[in-house]
């Protein structure tokens, strides 16, 4: 539960085997073969590492990290591939843009990860497995590539969850079932906990989340400090850190979804309204301008769209938004119940204080 008092549901979403899929796609010839990018092997004299590799490749015991030259010997006849940054940054970008269709607060960790906090607008777990399979279904068509998600009421629990059934996978952990899911676990599973802290809990008889959420704390803050107490909370499945974009303010947006799905235009048009509203209200709190209105609309099976239109000036007009959003839901209607309607602004200009104040002063 967060500050506001609603039940968060976090998603984790972890592309599979990424930078060794996308080369896959590019090269559908390279399909069911071993596939390890990284380094050159140099017929095994290579000295860097292997990024990632394929599911093919991991049979025969290779894994990201491992010496290149190791790799080559445990599979010498893999396809042997250097790391292409730019076309890997490429694909990010366009997945990140699907995934964030569907957040209401969304935070990009790495060039192949996410998490999703859809708290705001789904407060049940069956209606967030059904969101996070319209996900999985929404990134294999778009971009021909599969991702595994993990559904749980916080980012670490999320996290190992989308571990935890790899590749193509989805695993639910519940609020009650969060004990049963990590109990059994190794204490590597926890993340932070690596090679060198292994082997202290190992001295102190630790080996599973189970032993580590029931040791003495105090016994960890002896031996691990403040980090101890980060630990233990973790173990027991705590944390209490927000999804949150670390980018500068880029949009400001808000979404309503309703107790029963709508079509009537006159209740859309009076939620467009109040939407815009509370979009406007702090997008001048804020002190910002905009170019571009959005809406954003999930039908009663969750199939989710935005669509945006850019303006030839900024402007602060409030019922502009609420113009812009009418004529961009006019593709939409007709076609379905929504349970889901949202309005945003961006291209945010920040609203020059000086000028603001010579124009209020003439």
């Amino acid at each position: 539960m967060d500050n506001s008092g609603r039940e968060r549901i976090t998603l984790h979403i972890d592309m599979d085997s990424f930078y060794s899929s996308v080369e896959v796609r590019e090269k559908p010839e390279l399909k069911g073969l071993p596939v390890v990018v990284g380094s050159d092997p140099k017929g095994g004299s290579g000295r860097g590492v292997a990024s990632t590799c394929s599911y093919e490749a991991r049979a025969y015991g290779i894994h990201s990290g491992m010496a290149i030259s190791k790799a080559y010997k445990l599979c010498p006849d893999a396809v042997y591939l250097r790391v292409n940054m730019k076309l890997y940054k490429e694909v990010s970008a366009e997945i990140m843009q699907t995934l964030r269709i569907f957040a209401d607060k969304f935070q990009q960790v790495s060039v192949d990860e996410a998490y999703l906090d859809i708290g705001e607008s789904i407060s049940d777990y069956e209606s967030a497995t059904l969101l996070a399979k319209k996900i999985k279904s929404e990134t294999q068509r778009l971009h021909g590539l599969t991702c595994s998600i993990g559904v749980a009421p916080n980012k670490v629990v999320a996290k190992i969850a989308s571990d935890f059934n790899k590749p193509d996978g989805l695993t639910v952990v519940r609020p009650e079932d969060i004990q049963d899911f990590l109990f059994p676990m190794h204490v590597s599973k926890i993340p932070g906990i690596g090679k060198k802290t292994q082997p202290i809990l190992e001295e102190l008889g630790i080996e599973t989340v189970g032993q580590l959420a029931t040791c003495d704390v105090q016994l960890l803050i002896s031996r691990f400090g403040k980090y101890g107490v980060v630990m233990h909370q973790l173990a027991n499945g705590i944390d209490t850190r927000e999804v949150k974009e670390r980018e500068e303010v880029k949009s400001v947006s808000t979404e309503d979804t309703f107790d029963e799905d709508i079509s009537d235009p006159g209740r859309i048009e009076q939620v467009f309204k109040e939407l815009t509203e509370k979009v406007h209200t702090s997008m001048m709190k804020k002190r910002f301008r905009y170019r571009t209105v959005t809406i954003k609309v999930r039908y009663e099976d969750f199939r989710t769209y935005t669509r945006a239109k850019t303006l030839n000036a900024a402007t602060t007009d409030k019922e502009v938004i609420t113009k812009n959003a009418l004529i961009l839901m006019e593709e939409f209607m007709g076609k379905g119940r929504f349970r889901l309607l949202g309005v945003g602004v961006t291209k945010l200009e920040k609203i020059d204080e000086r000028q603001t104040f010579l124009s209020d002063f003439y």
